[in-house]
């Protein structure tokens, strides 16, 4: 009698793991790699730009893009700082040269370190960059995994870190290149208001900046188009 437990007992645990595992499965229906299959898909300076057992980092501060564009889409992404680190994730970039001015940044940084503790919320980790600011952060320290899902529906993008909701905004609300509509100032160089960037563009990632380098696996991308 007692095998018998055991064994049913087994069997559940058995069914349960691969309900488990199916569920996962038909939540990453849809989702496929940004950059293709060894970076086939990808605009990038292959002196840079290093995909190493599946971590992608970068040697200078130069983005990789993708080369399809898109409209709607979910993005899901890990990440890892390192003791300084800024980087981001770009969406809606029409231009990829001057893309500054011509995207809507998704601000990573090492929140923990002494230069980034202290910036401005606007240019801290899963804020939008110069725009908006992130709530009730889940941000993990340098040299641990963390998880972006980006979701850009029309004019909205949704930010979610860790499981955590931590950002949302609508760029309708950002008619000025100068002013937030909470009043605080937005960095000069991003001279053209949210309200006006065309939402079919290119999805990128920014390398190596302020000196710290950035680490990326798992980019995926599902389009709701």
């Amino acid at each position: 009698m007692k095998q018998a437990k055991w064994y049913f007992l087994f069997l559940f645990i058995a069914f349960s793991m691969q309900l488990v595992a199916q569920k996962k499965a038909n939540n990453k229906k849809g989702f496929e790699n940004l950059f293709g299959t060894n970076l086939s898909n990808a605009i990038y300076n292959p002196a840079i730009w290093k995909d190493s057992t599946g971590v992608l980092t970068a040697y200078k501060d130069e983005c990789i893009w993708s080369k399809d564009e898109y409209d709607d889409f979910i993005l899901d992404l890990d990440f890892q700082t390192a003791d300084g680190t800024n980087s981001g994730v770009i969406v809606h970039a029409t231009e990829i040269v001057e893309w500054i001015p011509h995207s809507v940044e998704i601000q990573i940084a090492d929140d923990y370190s002494k230069e980034w503790s202290k910036a401005d919320p606007t240019w801290q980790c899963a804020a939008i960059f110069g725009h908006k600011a992130a709530t009730n952060k889940s941000l993990k320290p340098a040299g641990e995994w963390n998880h972006y899902t980006i979701t850009c529906k029309g004019k909205m993008i949704t930010i979610v870190l860790n499981g955590t909701k931590v950002n949302e905004c609508n760029m309708d609300d950002y008619t000025s290149s100068k002013t937030n509509p909470d009043g605080t100032k937005i960095p000069s160089w991003l001279s053209n208001p949210m309200s006006t960037l065309p939402l079919h563009g290119h999805v990128g990632l920014q390398g190596k900046h302020a000196g710290a380098p950035i680490y990326f696996k798992n980019v995926k991308i599902k389009s709701l188009s």
